[in-house]
């Protein structure tokens, strides 16, 4: 009896062992498409300062913009190999589903729903945010409490319009929507006093006043009414690239909290003997293997647009708002990566 437990043991034992072995990873067809093509098609805003809006020349610059040229560096080695395709709050997810384009950058916030019943998946936090108001300041309105009966801008096919039904409806308050879907439309019709209050991510109404011709007249309430925690998504299933696309932006905070720059890269790269520092710039360990990619992906993606904090500061520094939720976790914030190894 002892003898046919042993002997099922081991049989148990060899079938498990080369399950937990490591496996290399084989390229998907998103991946196996983007290489093809020799270039990376990423869904972004069609205008949000900050995160994805192009300048005077039509070169699209922003926060979710740069994640895109990160992922390209990684894959491409050439952060510039990036189609920009803009979308609107009701078509972003249709365009990722249809395969228009390899992922969704745009200030989108996770949520369940959308992780489980969209035919794709979030590949991290990329910016912690909450939704706001914003008024004129000769309403002297001084927090949300005062709303009640407000006429209120609102963008259709977002978490905004839910959040703002289920705030009015906990307070017991009432408010008339203004349902416009372009945000520059839906911006003018603040300006313009079609609605008492614009609502959506703090950081856009920041975005919005600081465009506004008037933006001393304007203030963001003090008041946050929900968790929005914005991220990039890739279709589900194709889990070759969902591991890239999250590595990315994982190993982009992982640059800040290590002291790794656009700027230094290359230096620490060749004289750095600190072990983390060394497994970054791909010195030590095998992970890009694990990702398909060479073991310099990260290095070309840092050189290409920097550090988490370096993006951060270039992007949404100019819209006046402080690192708060969005800085490392040793800095009291909520940016925490995995371990990179």
């Amino acid at each position: 009896m002892k003898t046919r437990w042993i002997k099922g043991l081991a049989a148990a034992a060899a079938v498990a062992i080369p399950a937990m072995l490591p496996l290399s990873a084989t390229a998907g067809p998103t991946l196996d498409a983007i290489k093809s093509k020799g270039t990376l098609r990423c869904a972004v805003n069609s205008g949000l300062q900050g995160f994805s809006a192009p300048d005077a020349q039509g070169r699209w610059t922003g926060l979710d913009v740069d994640y895109c040229r990160a992922v390209a560096a990684a894959i491409l080695n050439d952060p510039n190999k990036v189609q920009f395709v803009p979308t609107t709050t009701q078509n972003r997810f249709t365009v990722l589903q249809s395969g228009e384009v390899d992922i969704l950058s745009r200030n989108t916030t996770w949520t369940s729903s959308r992780d489980s019943t969209l035919g794709s998946v979030f590949a991290g936090t990329w910016f912690y945010d909450g939704q706001g108001f914003m008024v004129k300041k000769a309403a002297n309105i001084k927090n949300a409490s005062q709303l009640n009966g407000a006429t209120i801008c609102v963008q259709p096919g977002t978490t905004t319009e839910l959040n703002l039904s289920d705030y009015f409806r906990s307070k017991r308050m009432t408010f008339k929507p203004v349902v416009i879907s372009d945000l520059a439309q839906i911006q003018q019709a603040f300006f313009a006093g079609r609605c008492d209050v614009f609502t959506t991510d703090i950081s856009g109404l920041a975005a919005t006043r600081l465009a506004a011709p008037n933006k001393d007249d304007l203030v963001i309430l003090p008041d946050a009414i929900s968790k929005e925690p914005l991220g990039p998504m890739v279709r589900r299933g194709d889990w070759e690239f969902y591991t890239i696309a999250k590595w990315v932006l994982y190993g982009l905070i992982e640059a800040e909290e290590y002291g790794v720059t656009s700027a230094n890269v290359d230096k620490l790269k060749a004289e750095s003997k600190d072990p983390q520092i060394q497994r970054i710039v791909g010195n030590t360990g095998d992970v890009g293997k694990g990702l398909g990619l060479d073991n310099d992906w990260l290095v070309r993606a840092i050189k290409a647009v920097g550090n988490y904090g370096e993006i951060y500061q270039r992007n949404i520094g100019p819209l006046g708002l402080e690192r708060g939720q969005n800085a490392l976790w040793k800095d009291g914030g909520l940016m925490y990566a995995p371990p990179l190894r």
